[in-house]
């Protein structure tokens, strides 16, 4: 599983989508979160605001990434 780091330990899901590469833009996060599979630690994830930290697990079509 890929990890990917942030500068402080926490990211809002959106923005890590971004950063991971599993979105071109930022502003694709909604249609993303709308029309795939998108988890957070296991469990379905619908907001893009949602807070993730150090260790979290995001997954998009069965990629993972994990928080760094």
């Amino acid at each position: 599983m890929r990890e990917v780091g942030t500068r402080d330990g926490t990211i809002r899901l959106g923005q890590f989508l971004k950063l991971a590469d599993l979105i071109d833009a930022g502003a694709d996060a909604k249609q993303l979160l709308a029309e795939h599979d998108v988890r957070v630690n296991g469990e379905s994830e619908t907001r893009r605001g949602r807070q993730l930290v150090r260790g979290d697990v995001v997954s998009v079509d069965g990629r993972a990434v994990r928080v760094g």
